[in-house]
């Protein structure tokens, strides 16, 4: 069974989102699973991890209505608010988890005010909280330099399950040495035997999203597979946003390229083995 780990959807109407907005025109509208269905069929791509795209409970309430209407959501990465009291929190980590197809949470951390939000005392009391309750925790960063706080979080709460997004946006079109750090806090993370990575979002780090090219895109996930291994790595498309980084079709050919070298159970592992079984989907 093929997944893309990482899917998103929004509704205009439905939701008031931050992001997207005018800024981005050609985002500028709604997404719904369907209208990546083609895309789908075409890969022979059986279902997908919805993950949300706002801190709001509409963007949420949105995912799980996409899930109830498509039989190809196969997991819902919702929301909750870290920095909320303990009790709040708990309260909504219970009432998540008995709603079909959840099966992880993320805050947008990356887009806060202050660059160290995770590493707030609720945030990282109720980080505790789903480490006691074996919730996987999607970690997102916008440049591999944020890494940082994905290890400050993993070494406060050794068993807790990341899930790192996008492999910590490697620089793809930067330096060597851009490429040496980022690399090294990659194996940070991956020290912690529990904690997987998307290879996901894989766009330009210099210039336009989509000015990226396979061969500068494969050297960063042949260095994720020595790192993790495949059984530690997810496919994930990160559509719509894809569509600024030179379309689905590009990027899935791109990842292909990439899982060439690997065995056939090595690559059932990646397209779809670790999201099976990091977010127990059904």
């Amino acid at each position: 069974m093929i997944i893309d780990a990482h899917v998103h959807v929004w509704d205009l109407v439905a939701a008031d989102y931050a992001w997207p907005n005018e800024t981005v025109p050609r985002l500028y509208r709604t997404f719904t699973v369907e209208d990546l269905a083609p895309a789908l069929d075409a890969h022979g791509i059986d279902g997908v991890v919805l993950v949300q795209a706002d801190d709001t409970a509409a963007d949420t309430e949105n995912m799980f209505a996409e899930a109830a209407r498509s039989p190809r959501v196969r997991g819902v990465v919702a929301w909750a608010d870290l920095s909320a009291d303990a009790e709040h929190f708990a309260a909504e980590m219970g009432s998540l988890r008995r709603r079909p197809r959840f099966v992880g949470l993320r805050n947008l951390s990356h887009v806060k005010a202050d660059p160290h939000w995770i590493r707030g005392r609720a945030q990282q009391e109720n980080i505790g909280h789903l480490a006691s309750i074996a919730v996987p925790l999607d970690m997102v960063t916008s440049v591999h330099a944020e890494l940082g706080e994905v290890t400050y979080t993993l070494e406060r709460h050794p068993t807790v399950r990341v899930v790192l997004d996008h492999l910590g946006k490697p620089p793809v079109g930067g330096t060597d040495r851009d490429r040496a750090e980022w690399a090294a806090r990659l194996r940070d993370i991956a020290s912690a035997p529990q904690t997987t990575a998307k290879v996901s979002g894989l766009s330009s780090s210099v210039g336009p999203l989509d000015a990226w090219t396979v061969d500068q895109v494969v050297p960063f996930v042949e260095d994720a597979m020595q790192i993790f291994g495949p059984e530690r790595l997810m496919f994930g498309g990160d559509w719509p946003l894809a569509i600024l980084a030179g379309g689905y079709d590009r990027v899935w050919d791109a990842v292909g390229t990439a899982l060439g070298s690997l065995t056939q159970t090595e690559r059932a592992a990646v397209l779809g083995g670790t999201a099976t079984r990091v977010y127990d989907l059904r």
